[in-house]
């Protein structure tokens, strides 16, 4: 592993696409409405300990995101505690280049 490489949002958007993981945007509902990452799942910081209604199991990937990169980290301690192994913050919204979708999800 190199050490100096690091992986942007974008980078783990796509590693989250590929194997399956879950896309946890922890923002509140206003924010997440006002724009987020496609096939992500709102499920605001407060609410986190509710992450059995969208996740299949304490062994689904889980990439988490808010809008600069703290609840973020935060929603990943929780999960960690709650006995979740495969947690990434990916950081913040604010860092993403890519679609941004409008709106309650499909």
């Amino acid at each position: 592993m190199n050490l100096f490489s690091r992986k942007s949002i974008v980078d783990w958007v796509e590693e989250a696409r590929l194997n399956g993981g879950l896309l946890i945007d922890v923002r509140t509902p206003e924010e997440y409405r006002s724009g987020h990452i496609p096939g992500s799942v709102n499920l605001p910081l407060n609410h986190i300990t509710l992450i059995e209604s969208v996740a299949s199991g304490q062994s689904v990937p889980i990439y988490v995101y808010c809008l600069s990169g703290g609840r973020s980290a935060r929603a990943c301690s929780l999960l960690s505690r709650m006995g979740y192994k495969k947690i990434q913050n990916i950081g913040g919204i604010l860092s993403w280049r890519g679609e941004i979708e409008k709106g309650e999800p499909a």
